[in-house]
């Protein structure tokens, strides 16, 4: 379950990055201290911690990465949340593990910070399902990902291996399969698009 939100004045706004390095100064606050308010069952005190780390950009990502690995829920919610809202891409290796998270929601935001990222989050996740293909869990958070991203620019690169997450028959957008092939298997249409992707220098 999606933990409760309070009505908080201000809380939904970003805090300037120069707020945020006071903040620390005055109040003699470590990162790492910030971190472990990310798994306070305070609303409050998480939020905060969140919106403090999502305004230090990429010097939090570190710090989210581990979070994300954390065994706490709360943590690692609010860890794939403050990631979706940074949208660094160096991230996008732990969230494409956090896709296998045996927790619904922090899986669902593993899978909405890729799809921020678009193509910048795309080639770990096709090397995961190269690798982990026959995971449920990879194939269902890929799928959730490769759906939003086909319906863009990406969609005649992706469209093959969006059929193979499916199962569906390849049909007229997957010339490279021939007509006897009824499915095509997700680690070989994960290749596919990689090799294509890349050869056309979108990664």
């Amino acid at each position: 379950m999606i933990p409760k939100k309070r009505k908080q004045k201000n809380m939904g706004k970003p805090i300037p990055k120069a707020r945020v390095q006071g903040m620390l100064e005055t109040n003699n606050s470590s990162l790492d201290q910030i971190k472990t308010n990310l798994a306070s069952h305070d609303d409050r005190t998480r939020e905060k911690a969140r919106h403090t780390l999502v305004a230090m950009g990429k010097d939090a990502v570190q710090s989210l990465i581990e979070a994300l690995k954390d065994k706490r829920y709360l943590m690692r919610w609010e860890a794939a949340k403050a990631l979706g809202e940074i949208a660094n891409a160096d991230a996008a290796p732990a969230l494409v593990e956090a896709l296998e998270d045996e927790a619904f929601d922090v899986r669902w935001l593993a899978a909405i910070a890729l799809i921020g990222m678009n193509v910048k989050g795309l080639k770990p996740l096709l090397h995961a399902l190269m690798e982990r293909g026959d995971s449920v869990l990879i194939q269902e958070g890929a799928h959730h990902v490769i759906h939003d991203l086909a319906k863009g620019g990406l969609r005649k690169y992706l469209a093959p291996l969006l059929a193979a997450l499916e199962g569906l028959e390849p049909g007229e957008e997957v010339p490279w399969v021939a007509p006897h092939d009824l499915v095509v298997e997700v680690p070989w249409a994960a290749r596919h698009a990689l090799e294509m992707l890349e050869k056309l220098k979108k990664l």
